[in-house]
């Protein structure tokens, strides 16, 4: 019968103790690293999108791309779609784009009229050039009159077809300011956007 070597199971233990220890002396944060897989670091972005136009006459009024009837258009450059426009906006935030304005001057004669689903669409094509697919929008629109809400599926419909995405991946909501600020007086109307996108395996 061999017997064992006294020593041999002393190193060995010492050894173990040794390498016990190291772990526990370890920061947490070493420890984490090491036992969780880390989602890659900015994979998903989110961006935020704010414009406001205020009412003019004889101008049409385009929100989401759907004419609306209404005594009174919105003042813009282009053809005024704040909620378009913010939209772009978003996307643009979510990329570190920049704004709209940036891409599309309004000092510039080639978007004198111009058709803001148009705008909105080479936005969408930038931040898929830029390794990024759009997930999710949701926006609001922010005025005292028209009413919107007959209109909101149609705006839906327009914004997803310009952006690339399903219709179920976009959401518009109108709300009145209950006629607080320049949106409740009925001088102009404002629309707020978020987006998710998120950044493509390379």
């Amino acid at each position: 019968m061999e017997l064992e070597n006294p020593q041999a199971n002393t190193q060995e233990d010492a050894q173990i103790n040794e390498q016990e220890q190291a772990q526990q002396n370890k920061p947490n944060s070493q420890v984490l690293s090491q036992s969780v897989t880390r989602t890659p670091a900015f994979a998903m972005r989110i961006g935020l999108g704010y414009d406001v136009h205020a009412f003019a006459p004889y101008r049409k009024l385009i929100l989401g791309g759907v004419n609306i009837p209404h005594h009174h258009g919105l003042d813009g450059h282009s053809d005024a779609d704040v909620l378009a426009h913010a939209v772009a906006d978003a996307l643009l935030g979510a990329i570190r784009g920049g704004d709209i304005g940036k891409l599309f001057p309004d000092t510039d004669p080639a978007y004198k009229g111009a058709d803001s689903l148009k705008l909105l669409g080479a936005v969408a094509n930038l931040v898929r050039e830029q390794g990024y697919d759009i997930v999710d929008i949701d926006c609001v629109i922010a005025a005292q009159a028209p009413r919107l809400s007959p209109y909101r599926e149609g705006m839906r419909e327009n914004l997803a077809r310009a952006c690339g995405i399903p219709v179920d991946s976009i959401g518009v909501k109108a709300t009145t300011t209950e006629h607080l600020g320049f949106e409740g007086r009925e001088e102009g109307i404002s629309a707020q956007a978020v987006a998710l996108v998120c950044h493509r395996p390379e």
